[in-house]
């Protein structure tokens, strides 16, 4: 006969400790090795951008300095795109996945369907059916409502977004071991309580690193809004060039772009390190 202290038994789950600044500086900034890299890199594209241009015209860094404050409002806005892509790609692929796990199996079927169906559809192919074939418009109660491009573009980008999530979230339950199911249901938990009471928190540290790491995909990935006529910083810098005629300002131009998307996507890629080394989580 089995006595108290034979009855399973579920521990408090306990959040992680908050990372502090401490914890993130070492690995998340750049070093002064590569910071000079940038540097002597950026002034040489600078100096051939000079010294191939047209003697009678202005200097390249007079041109760069007239138009970065509009690329850097493009990037913004590339930024902001990705947020709310994410954002919604997230809350939809959140329930995606957890409907993966589900015991019904057309539930559990038609997830999979539509996680394997976005997750490895062309993320432009996408963009462009959303772009497309969703309505310019709308008409409620006789009032007419826009449907901006750019939102339309925040639901093309977050149908992949959500597909991946989808497969994050997943991956996540399915990491947390089997016992911890039998432990809660021999104390009468039900399904819904062990998901969101004992399963999701322990799974959660463990979506963070591959989640963050997607979103820095998707920032880079915003620049594809631009193919489809919207202002990002992308548009914005082919029309300075087109605007200058200055051929030779194009690699200053670019790179200058670039090392705007390279700042902001390097220290969440060293973050997302930095968790999986402190959640010891193992791809």
């Amino acid at each position: 006969m089995r006595g108290a202290s034979d009855l399973p038994v579920l521990l408090p789950f306990r959040a992680p400790a908050a990372i502090g600044p401490a914890g993130l500086a070492a690995p998340v900034l750049l070093g002064g090795a590569t910071l000079a890299c940038f540097a002597i890199l950026f002034g040489a594209s600078l100096a051939i951008a000079q010294v191939t241009a047209r003697p009678a015209g202005e200097s390249a860094v007079t041109v760069l300095l007239r138009w970065a404050p509009l690329i850097f409002q493009g990037f913004l806005f590339n930024i902001l795109i990705s947020f709310l892509a994410m954002a919604l790609g997230t809350i939809v692929g959140l329930l995606v996945g957890i409907a993966q796990v589900s015991l019904v199996a057309p539930v559990r079927t038609a997830a999979w369907g539509l996680t394997q169906f976005f997750r490895n559809a062309p993320w432009l192919v996408l963009l462009f059916y959303a772009m497309f074939l969703l309505p310019f418009e709308f008409r409620v109660l006789g009032l007419t409502i826009a449907f901006p491009a750019w939102v339309k573009a925040i639901i093309g980008l977050a149908l992949p977004v959500a597909a991946n999530v989808s497969e994050i979230v997943r991956g996540g339950i399915r990491s947390i071991p089997s016992g911890q199911w039998e432990s809660a249901e021999a104390l009468a938990f039900t399904r819904r309580q062990t998901m969101w009471m004992i399963i999701l928190p322990q799974a959660f540290k463990r979506m963070i690193p591959p989640w963050m790491n997607l979103y820095a995909i998707l920032t880079m990935a915003t620049t594809l809004i631009s193919v489809v006529g919207i202002q990002d910083g992308l548009t914005i810098t082919r029309a300075a060039l087109v605007a200058e005629s200055r051929p030779e300002l194009m690699i200053p131009m670019y790179l200058m772009l670039l090392l705007l998307f390279f700042a902001y996507c390097y220290p969440i890629a060293r973050a997302t390190l930095v968790l999986e080394r402190r959640f010891n989580v193992k791809a």
